[in-house]
């Protein structure tokens, strides 16, 4: 238990009424979830306003509620507290109430539109593989040392942050590391963390049904630098033309990578292909099962941050050689006999698109096809859709336009605003399958030998959303499922 006032440090009060000594069981924003000496956060959110359940928080046991409009019925055993922004105010009483546990850990933070997934991921693979105990919060998993929890959302709301730090320091774990999402950011998460290190990756369009403008995502993700402390290190991507503007405002050491341009940690290709890279990192050699120019940056990205801790060069570069692919992420299968290969990838943003597709060109003969499967989420970005289509069919052979997750919207009227980016010189390019098991199924059918199909959009997802309901679905198992069906 914890007191009240303790958990309301830093929090700016507009009113109270009743007693802020009183002791505090547990934190909730979900009224569903309160018991006895319980304190219940009031949050408008997206599907619904914690405002119209405090009363409701009250009956199950709140003794205190904070709220940013006071409710009409005040009850004489419960402490209100109003505040100006209730996110704001849950980010700092989680951290109060589980004793600041980013304090006691090596935070390290990855912010982008692309690549945010695998660095974090291969950062806990590095440092894990060199002896640390290591915690990582990513869309695909939370992981406590070798303890594995699920998670659905990119960065999760402060409450269940705070706790699992909180579980990883009780874990005895060092090093976390951290996807940090532009939505995160803007409803205050974040607010609080002790960051020692974080990291920019790039940026391109996505969210903006969310932010409205390129100009506001860009400048959500600005802040996350812009709040860091002298003591602590920002990385970026030099050659994003971002890069360099992110930090321009940041109290931190500034730390660059790139491939293009001049900067602390460069890296130049030597030779690439399906088995992987050859690179020289810093003027190092280094041998890597990674696919692509993208990869390299995540790489890149890996190589800086790791280099900000008391580890030796060649200690990491080592470790590097040693990573392995992370699952959804330029997911690279071969049939046994006629040696088709597939490449399933969470490319669900034109430029991630843009730059898998490029990768996939820039290492086949053009003797084989080029088929890819893509579709765009239902209730997101309407904006994105012509462009993915546009993308897809000027640098494939052939594209087969499908459902990705529909959610609660027509899946065949988003394929209708993809198929809107079309070129009338490519129109002859593409057809139409909205189911998607069938979509990759035709496009097994149709493979020859060493053909390449790159299946896009859901990654390591293994549910397609219809109408609110998940239903099983993974790429991979269709692809390797097909495989056998068609004896490739």
């Amino acid at each position: 238990m914890k007191q009240l006032k303790d958990i309301l440090y830093r929090v700016s009060l507009e009113e109270v009424i009743g007693r802020t000594d009183q002791d505090i069981n547990a934190i909730h924003f979900d009224s569903r979830e309160i018991k006895v000496n319980d304190c219940f956060i009031a949050i408008d959110g997206e599907k619904a306003n914690g405002h119209d359940f405090i009363e409701k928080a009250v009956e199950f046991g709140a003794t205190a509620v904070i709220c940013e409009e006071m409710p009409k019925t005040i009850s004489n055993d419960v402490t209100y507290v109003r505040v100006n922004d209730s996110r704001q105010a849950m980010a700092y009483m989680a951290n109060h109430y589980y004793d600041s546990p980013s304090k006691s850990l090596k935070l390290i933070g990855v912010t982008g539109t692309n690549g945010k997934t695998t660095t974090t991921s291969l950062m806990y693979q590095l440092f894990k593989n060199l002896g640390f105990p290591v915690g990582l919060i990513s869309t695909v998993v939370i992981k406590i040392n070798e303890k594995s929890i699920s998670t659905s959302l990119t960065t999760p709301d402060s409450l269940t942050i705070n706790k699992h730090m909180r579980d990883m320091v009780d874990a005895g774990v060092e090093y976390c590391f951290m996807e940090v999402s532009s939505h995160g950011i803007d409803q205050k998460r974040t607010l609080g963390l002790d960051f020692d290190v974080t990291a920019f990756t790039n940026l391109s369009h996505d969210h903006l049904d969310y932010h409205h403008s390129f100009a506001e995502y860009r400048d959500v993700k600005k802040q996350l630098f812009d709040q860091l402390p002298k003591t602590a290190v920002a990385v970026s991507n030099k050659d994003d033309k971002n890069g360099e503007f992110i930090l321009q405002n940041t109290s931190a050491k500034k730390v660059f990578y790139g491939i293009k341009t001049i900067a602390d940690f460069r890296a130049k290709i030597l030779e690439k292909s399906f088995e992987g890279l050859k690179l020289e990192l810093n003027g190092l050699e280094v041998w890597s099962r990674f696919i692509g120019d993208f990869n390299v940056y995540n790489l890149l990205a890996v190589y800086a941050v790791a280099s900000q801790f008391d580890l030796l060069e060649l200690e990491i570069v080592e470790a590097l050689t040693k990573l392995e692919p992370v699952a959804g992420r330029f997911q690279h299968l071969v049939s046994p006999k006629k040696k088709v290969h597939a490449v399933v990838d969470y490319a669900h943003t034109p430029d991630a698109l843009k730059n898998v597709l490029k990768t996939l060109n820039s290492i086949r003969t053009n003797n084989e096809t080029l088929t890819t499967i893509v579709g765009c989420g239902g209730n997101r970005d309407k904006t994105k859709r012509p462009v993915m289509g546009n993308i897809a069919t000027s640098l494939s052979t052939q594209v087969i336009f499908t459902s990705d997750n529909p959610r609660f919207e027509n899946p065949d009227e988003i394929i209708d605003d993809v198929e809107a980016g079309v070129e009338a010189q490519n129109t002859s390019k593409y057809i139409r399958i909205t189911d998607r098991g069938q979509a990759i199924k035709t496009a097994c059918k149709m493979a020859q030998a060493n053909d390449i199909i790159l299946i896009a959009g859901k990654g390591h997802e293994t549910y397609q959303d219809v109408n609110g309901v998940k239903n099983d679905f993974d790429d991979v198992e269709h692809v390797t499922t097909n495989f056998k069906l068609f004896n490739l």
